[in-house]
């Protein structure tokens, strides 16, 4: 078998596990949707409260584990993108819940063990900053295995996605020197955050407060030394990208200043603002920039700028101050439903976006080759 056909079948095969990633997307919107008082079909007695686990293990966990494994070129690290989308899937199943725990929680120690193998080939801080996440993961899991509902997991959540990103972010930000000290300072600020998330557990009225205050200071370390300062002038998909990293980066410190004025909260109109800030404004909005880099990678896909790729980003971000300024802060019910069904539609719009720009460059592609042949 040539190089190009062992690419095409990885690339099927890794397909295999995005799918089921996708479907847990699409559940966990329509759970969310639910949530806020639509009127939708209800395809599971407990859809409506797995929407955080749906979309943090079964689409993002499932993704970023994915990644890793294509990173490692080990066939056993595939185990927990697996795992994490057979554990979502089994969640809205009736399968007893705790086995669909349990596989989250075996596939999110396969991701542990994914930043071991990568840390014995690249024993850097970035590395060290990701393991911290996937550890704060897999304490989520573990605590949503053994009873914990998904509103007090939020910090543990937030910290697994918010230092995947940061460390992800550190890799590149290399580009801008940032020197020994202050990756001394991110990994400081990671370790004390992920202390913070998981004392949430036990005394949330004083851990929630100090990590809206770490949650700042990351936001400060990534702001100065993020090259995306640099590459927001640039044109293109440069820019692009700068422009979603700088989106992120705002509601990353709107979730901050939320968790450090009011404290620790499981329910109302602070507990939706923040909560959103950090999973759509923030992780949401990252992956947005990295989809037209990641996506290419995993599934040898094509997938070139194209300034329609601006739509879903501009879509989410106004559907997002709908639901926070006009929603959670004004407190109207029908702005809440509008900013969830404007999230949702926007991120369908991404998947259908980069879609089309797929197909359009496969389609570019083959002419290309008619023509030189």
């Amino acid at each position: 078998m040539d190089t190009s056909s062992r690419a095409g079948v990885a690339s099927r095969a890794r397909l295999l596990l995005v799918l089921p990633a996708a479907a847990a997307l699409v559940l966990g919107l329509i759970a969310g949707l639910l949530l806020l008082g639509l009127p939708l079909p209800i395809l599971s007695d407990r859809l409506a409260d797995l929407h955080a686990p749906l979309l943090v293990f079964g689409f993002v966990g499932t993704l970023i584990s994915l990644e890793r494994a294509v990173a490692l070129r080990a066939g056993w690290a595939y185990a927990s993108p697996a795992l994490l989308a057979i554990g979502a899937i089994a969640a809205v199943t009736p399968v007893p819940l705790p086995a669909a725990q349990a596989a989250t929680v075996a596939g999110l120690a396969v991701h542990v063990l994914q930043y071991r193998a990568i840390w014995r080939r690249q024993p850097m801080t970035a590395t060290a900053v990701q393991a911290l996440g996937a550890a704060a993961g897999l304490l989520a899991a573990v605590a949503w295995c053994g009873g914990v509902p998904p509103a007090p997991l939020v910090p543990l959540l937030a910290a697994f996605l918010v230092l995947t990103i940061a460390g992800e972010r550190l890799e590149l930000a290399r580009i801008a020197a940032p020197g020994i000290r202050a990756e001394r300072v991110l990994f400081a600020l990671a370790l004390a955050l992920a202390t913070a998330c998981l004392l949430s557990l036990t005394a949330p009225l004083v851990a929630v407060p100090v990590a809206g205050f770490l949650l700042l200071g990351l936001v400060a370390w990534l702001v100065r030394y993020d090259v995306a300062r640099r590459t927001v002038r640039m044109p293109g998909l440069p820019r692009y990208v700068a422009v979603c990293l700088l989106a992120g980066y705002a509601w990353l410190a709107v979730a901050g200043a939320g968790w450090l004025l009011r404290g620790a909260r499981t329910e109302g109109a602070v507990y939706d603002a923040t909560t959103h800030a950090i999973f759509l404004g923030f992780v949401i909005t990252m992956i947005m920039a990295h989809a037209p880099v990641i996506l290419p990678a995993v599934l040898h896909v094509g997938i070139p700028y194209h300034p329609a790729l601006y739509a879903p980003v501009a879509l989410l971000q106004a559907a997002l101050l709908v639901r926070v300024v006009a929603g959670d802060a004004w407190g109207w019910v029908p702005a809440l439903q509008a900013g969830g069904i404007g999230a949702a539609a926007a991120l369908i719009l991404l998947g259908a976006t980069a879609v089309t720009l797929s197909l359009r460059n496969r389609s570019i592609e083959r002419r290309r080759a008619r023509v030189t042949a």
